[in-house]
C-alpha cells in the first residue's frame, strides 16, 4: 500500500497515488477518445472540452453521491462537504453526472451523439481500470478476509486493518475480526456519556508495540480479497469487449445494420456489463455499509439503475434508425 508515492522537494507537497491514478485514467481516456473519434470529427477541441467538463462533473457527482449517502457525517460541519481533498467520492455518482454533462455538450454542438457515446463507453472503462489501481495503492475499497493464495494484507492503520479490529454495525458485524490489545486504542468520551475507541496512529505507539505488530502474526491484518484489482480487471475486460463491438459497428457504417451493431448499442451494453460486474464484486468487498437485505448502495444502484438503464437504452438504440449524424463521414 502506497497512499503517498513521493514528496515534491522544497514545497513539502506529497503526490497521492489515488489522485495520480485518477489523473492517469482521465488522460488515457481523453487520448483514446481523440484517437477513436478521428473519423467522426476533425475538430479535436470538442473532445478536450467535453472531457474537461466531464471531469469536473464527475468529481462533483461523486462527491454529491457520497455526501447524500453519508449525510449524517456532515450535519455538524456543512463546509466539510466541499473538502474533497479529505476523501469521500463514490464512483457511481460521478459516472452518472459526467455522462449527463457529456450528452448535453454533444447535443448542444450537434455532434453524432450515439457514435460519441459508444466511444465514451470504451474510454470510460479504460479510465476505471487505471483508476481502480489507485484504490489498491490507497488501501480503500478493500475486500473481505479470504484464504485464497492471491489474498493481500494491508498494514496497521490502513482502512482494512482499522475495519478488522473494530465491530461494524453497518456491516452487521457485532464483533471485530481480530482482537487487538486495548493499548493500541484511544478512548474518546462524548457529552452523552458514550465512549468510542479509535485505533492509535502509529506515531503514538511505543517501540515495543511496533515490534509486536511486526513479530506477532496475531496482530497482523487478515489477508483479504484484492477487490480493487478485481474491479480494475473486469473494467479492462469490459473495455476490450466494448472495443470489439465498436469495431464491428464501425465496419457496418453505411451498410444494412443488424441490431447488435447499431450506433449506441456499445454504450448501452456498458451499463449492462458494469451493473452485473459491480453487483457481483460487491460480495467480495468489505467496506460499503449494507442498505437493504444486506445489499450495498452500489449493488442496489447496479441492479435497479444501471442494469435496467442499459437494457432500456439497448432496446431504444436497436429500434432507432441511423440519423443523419450517424452516417459515415465523407
Amino acid at each position: 500500500m502506497y497512499p503517498e508515492l513521493f514528496k515534491i522537494p522544497f514545497i513539502d507537497l506529497t503526490v497521492k497515488s489515488y489522485g495520480l491514478m485518477m489523473v492517469a485514467g482521465f488522460l488515457a481516456a481523453v487520448f483514446l477518445i481523440r484517437y477513436l473519434s478521428r473519423d467522426i470529427t476533425p475538430d479535436a477541441k470538442h473532445i478536450t472540452n467535453a472531457a474537461l467538463y466531464a471531469l469536473l462533473a464527475g468529481v462533483a457527482g461523486a462527491r454529491l453521491f457520497h455526501v447524500v449517502h453519508y449525510f449524517e457525517n456532515y450535519k455538524g460541519d456543512l463546509l466539510s462537504v466541499f473538502a474533497v481533498w479529505n476523501g469521500g467520492l463514490e464512483l457511481v455518482g460521478g459516472v452518472i453526472l459526467a455522462i449527463a454533462v457529456i450528452i448535453i455538450y454533444i447535443r448542444y454542438h450537434k455532434l453524432p451523439l450515439r457514435k460519441y457515446l459508444d466511444i465514451l463507453a470504451i474510454a470510460l472503462m479504460l479510465a476505471l481500470a487505471i483508476g481502480r489501481t489507485g484504490c489498491f495503492l490507497n488501501g480503500c475499497c478493500y475486500g473481505r478476509p479470504s484464504s485464497v493464495s492471491w489474498a493481500v494484507r494491508f498494514p496497521y492503520g490502513s482502512f482494512a486493518y482499522t475495519s478488522q479490529v473494530q465491530p461494524d454495525a453497518a456491516r452487521s458485524r457485532s464483533e471485530p475480526y481480530m482482537q487487538l490489545p486495548k493499548e493500541y486504542f484511544n478512548t474518546y468520551y462524548y457529552g452523552d456519556g458514550s465512549t468510542r475507541e479509535f485505533l492509535k496512529p502509529i506515531t503514538e505507539l511505543t517501540e515495543q508495540q511496533i515490534f509486536r505488530l511486526k513479530q506477532n502474526d496475531r496482530f497482523r491484518s487478515l489477508p483479504v480479497h484484492p477487490a480493487q484489482l478485481y474491479s480494475s480487471a473486469y473494467a479492462l475486460v469490459i473495455c476490450f469487449i466494448l472495443f470489439a463491438l465498436w469495431k464491428r459497428e464501425k465496419s457496418a457504417y453505411g451498410k444494412k445494420q443488424r441490431r447488435l451493431i447499431k450506433p449506441g448499442v456499445t454504450f448501452s451494453i456498458m451499463f449492462v456489463f458494469y451493473g452485473i460486474a459491480r453487483f457481483l464484486v460487491e460480495f467480495l468487498r468489505d467496506d460499503n455499509p449494507y442498505e437493504i437485505a444486506q445489499l450495498t448502495i452500489s449493488q442496489l444502484t447496479g441492479v435497479f439503475l444501471l442494469l435496467p438503464l442499459g437494457i432500456a437504452l439497448f432496446i431504444i438504440f436497436t429500434r432507432l434508425r441511423p440519423g443523419v449524424q450517424d452516417s459515415p463521414r465523407c
